[in-house]
């Protein structure tokens, strides 16, 4: 996989690094002591040095996207999985990274915006697009609901993104939604969301595996 995709694995590693970039053009303008955290209310609780934020943060965001690639690569049914599956895994990191650099220098710069509806809209934005290519994702040991008995069963499988599909796009609407609300009020429903979306599909994957058994 990294032999044919090395242009792409190149382009997107570059988009992660872009927020070094922005931040060497900003240099003069950026603090010394730049925001990186904010509470489950979205006030700032959280500084670290301009240093760290502009080269550290970055580099650890392209560090993991590097490794998310490395570890698909080593998947031995990599080859048969949809490139609009592999899409995913090769800009996820990317999109979190000049996510995350906007918010902290925009932030240091003086810009005042609510950072937790921000991260909220982006994240329920980010479910919806995992949940729209859910049921396009075959089997494999990286991507997607790894339980044993989606892997040992095909059909469980699909059935199983499937539903997992619809979980995360009407979650992740939600979540959109909630971005509109003061963090405070929405935090518990975003955590509700956020554990179900993960387990529905669990519970699913184990249902119809007792319900129709394994596939021989």
């Amino acid at each position: 996989m990294i032999k044919e995709n090395k242009w792409r694995i190149l382009l997107t590693t570059l988009v992660t690094l872009l927020p070094m970039l922005a931040g060497l053009m900003l240099w003069t303008r950026l603090p010394e002591q730049m925001p990186i955290h904010w509470n489950a209310a979205g006030e700032l609780d959280g500084w670290t040095g301009r240093a760290f934020a502009v080269f550290a943060i970055p580099g650890f965001m392209a560090a993991m996207h590097l490794f998310c690639v490395l570890c698909t690569s080593l998947d031995p049914k990599v080859k048969g999985q949809t490139k609009k599956v592999l899409g995913l895994v090769f800009w996820i990191c990317p999109f979190m990274s000049v996510l995350v650099g906007a918010v902290v220098y925009a932030t240091a710069l003086g810009a005042s915006f609510n950072v937790a509806s921000v991260i909220l809209a982006a994240t329920g934005l980010l479910f919806v697009a995992l949940g729209n290519y859910m049921p396009k994702c075959k089997r494999n040991y990286t991507i997607g609901i790894k339980v044993m008995w989606a892997l040992e069963d095909e059909a469980n499988w699909n059935a199983t993104h499937r539903f997992a599909g619809k979980v995360w796009v009407v979650g992740g609407l939600l979540i959109i939604l909630g971005s509109f609300f003061p963090l405070k009020s929405f935090f518990w429903i975003y955590l509700t969301l956020t554990v179900l979306m993960a387990l529905l599909p669990v519970g699913y994957s184990y249902l119809y595996y007792r319900r129709h058994g394994k596939a021989e």
